[in-house]
């Protein structure tokens, strides 16, 4: 048994040090599962080290999307984004598009608590309604 345990963690190690448990994907490749173009894709988890960011569930968003509301499961849960190329990301915090709003470009969002909004605050776990397009 203690064999089987050093070998786990000879392997975790050597995942965490290549970076390999998590990555956000460059820009240029965003695609779902059926090689459709990602207008932009979130991200459940963020991590203080960039390399560890983009982990957790992923949500892909294909344009054009218009989302008012977003469901319960991802409503105030994102913490990473990568917004695809030529594609613009609008964000509210608040449903039905209210509140305070940002507008991401192509680009990679490693840790939305480092993206401000208001005087305090920032948008980790705080996106609630969205708009995405691509040209």
């Amino acid at each position: 048994m203690g064999g089987s345990l050093a070998s786990l963690l000879l392997l975790l190690s050597a995942l965490l040090l290549s970076g390999a448990l998590a990555l956000c994907p460059d820009p240029s490749t965003l695609r779902n599962v059926d090689g459709v173009r990602v207008c932009a894709r979130f991200y459940r988890d963020s991590n203080v080290l960039y390399d560890r960011c983009c982990s957790g569930g992923f949500f892909d968003v294909v344009s054009p999307a218009d989302v008012a509301s977003m469901g319960r499961e991802w409503n105030d849960r994102i913490s990473s984004l990568v917004v695809g190329p030529r594609c613009q990301l609008t964000v509210w915090n608040k449903r039905n598009k209210l509140g305070y709003r940002r507008t991401f470009r192509t680009g990679i969002q490693y840790r939305l608590v480092e993206s401000g909004k208001g005087l305090f605050g920032n948008w980790d776990n705080s996106i609630s309604s969205y708009y995405c397009t691509c040209s």
